[in-house]
């Protein structure tokens, strides 16, 4: 039950950067109400690709979810990284409003957390069972 309650959390998490990505492909900037021209917008599409991607390559993991350390360990870290150079951008240039500041906390402690639930899980998945049935001797 709770391997399903990780898949669909991860489902629904994955939501937001593949959602997000996308629209700052097609629309660039102004998916955000910014206008931006030439190497900008180009540089916002390309993030975008790359956030889109993210969303898609922890969707991947949710089949087989208590196998994929490794590519949540991978994701995890790509994610924080991010969000830490958001938090250092919002400390220099200040809020940029609410939606990065939600994606900051999707970036540092929903991701992280989801990661943990993710390595619980795996290994639970990895101890022995013990059998329920009483020995018969």
């Amino acid at each position: 039950m709770e391997r399903r309650l990780l898949q669909l959390s991860v489902a629904i998490a994955g939501l937001a950067p593949v959602a997000g990505g996308m629209a700052g492909v097609l629309w660039g900037p102004a998916a955000l109400g910014e206008q931006a021209q030439g190497a900008f917008d180009s540089h916002f599409r390309y993030l975008s690709g790359l956030l889109a991607a993210i969303g898609v390559a922890y969707w991947t993991a949710i089949p087989e979810i208590e196998a994929e350390g490794a590519k949540f360990a991978l994701l995890t870290i790509i994610v924080v990284a991010g969000g830490f150079s958001r938090a250092l951008g919002m400390l220099i240039a200040g809020p940029p409003g609410a939606a990065m500041s939600a994606a900051l906390i999707m970036e540092l402690v929903v991701t992280p957390l989801l990661y943990l639930w993710q390595a619980r899980i795996q290994r639970l998945a990895t101890m022995p069972h013990v059998d329920a049935a009483p020995a018969q001797g």
